[in-house]
Parts: structure tokens; C-alpha cells; sequence
């Protein structure tokens, strides 16, 4: 993935170089069209995303709780912390995504220090929000 594209999307932003860089090695593209599934709740979740363009609804217990757009992350409970998905979520429009499969998400804890902080921060950002 080009690095130039990582600095656009709201997530990746003021992110180091040599981050930048890193990321770009092991992020691929993943799109989705509107009514597609990013995540279902319940399944394990081995992948998670950063919305580059598009919309996607968060649901728990097929109940709507959010509305999500670019630059926020998902899936990454189920990748950082219980291996399975807390919510579904589902694109309300054609969504395209930054994907980390969990191996590159554990490889870049070293390589850049200041997107796993990132992810850490929406991980806990998302636990506190699943427990409310």
C-alpha cells in the first residue's frame, strides 16, 4: 500500500515516517459494498479495519448503536484483546478499508510503536463503550 494514501486517512495521520512506511508493508485494501458484512458478532475475528472512504453501522444484538465513517477502527477487540467479535458491522455504502491480519498487527507493536498506542486507545475507547 502506498504511504501517501496511509497520511490522507484521518487514523494514520502525523504518524511517523519510518511508521508509515511499516504499515504500508504489511496493510492490504479491503472493500466492501453497501449491505456487506465487515464483521459479525459472535465469529472469531483474525483481521482488523480502518474505514478509508464509506459509511457502516455498528450493531450489538442486532440492535443499531453507531454510525461509523473514515478513520475509525473495528474489529480490533477481537484481534487485540478476546479473538472474538463484540459487533457486527455492516456498510451502508461502499466501504474501503485498511486491513491488518492479526500477525502484521502483533509484528508492528516493535516497528511502530505509535499505531499500536493508536489501536490500544480504540480498543479501549470501544471495551468501555461494549460494558456501558
Amino acid at each position: 500500500m502506498d504511504r501517501a494514501r496511509l497520511e490522507g486517512i484521518p487514523f494514520f495521520g502525523g504518524l511517523p515516517a519510518r511508521e508509515l512506511d511499516a504499515i504500508a508493508d504489511v496493510a492490504t485494501e479491503r472493500e466492501f459494498a453497501a449491505g456487506e458484512s465487515l464483521t459479525s458478532e459472535g465469529d472469531f475475528g483474525h483481521c482488523l479495519f480502518v474505514i478509508e472512504s464509506g459509511s457502516a453501522e455498528v450493531s450489538t444484538n442486532e440492535a443499531v448503536t453507531r454510525a461509523i465513517g473514515p478513520g475509525a477502527v473495528v474489529g480490533e477487540i477481537a484481534v487485540l484483546a478476546s479473538g472474538r467479535r463484540t459487533a457486527s458491522v455492516v456498510a451502508a455504502t461502499p466501504v474501503r478499508t485498511v486491513a491488518f491480519f492479526k500477525r502484521d498487527v502483533w509484528n508492528l507493536e516493535q516497528a511502530a510503536p505509535e499505531l499500536e498506542r493508536r489501536f490500544r486507545e480504540a480498543l479501549a475507547e470501544h471495551v468501555g463503550s461494549t460494558s456501558d
